[in-house]
């Protein structure tokens, strides 16, 4: 079975906050789980999709080895970074037509 694509993978936003969790380093998903209003079950299920993502990789953890350990996977973010960085010149110059536009306002009102 092909990975998922990371594009759907991040329209997610409790998606996205569990990568940024996983910046801070691999937890296992019951700490992951802690810090969201939601149950352990669905959690693990954001989880799986990030796994079918390869977003995050999974191993055995805890004394027994039946907690799972997560960790961020980032080099399939790079796709989506490439493509929104074509975005990056746009809104730059449209900040910048924008910047120059409130400075002309606020030099006719002075």
């Amino acid at each position: 079975m092909p990975p998922l694509d990371p594009f759907v993978a991040v329209a997610d936003p409790t998606r996205r906050a569990i990568l940024d969790r996983l910046r801070r380093g691999e937890a296992p998903v019951a700490a992951i789980a802690a810090d969201f209003a939601m149950s352990r079950p669905a959690v693990s299920k954001h989880l799986r999709v990030l796994r079918e993502a390869r977003l995050v990789r999974d191993r055995p953890g805890g004394a027994d080895g039946r907690q799972r350990v997560y960790a961020l996977t980032a080099e399939p973010l790079r796709e989506v970074l490439e493509w929104t960085a074509a975005y990056q010149t746009f809104w730059r110059a449209t900040l910048g037509t924008l910047k120059r536009h409130v400075e002309a306002r606020r030099a006719e009102d002075a």
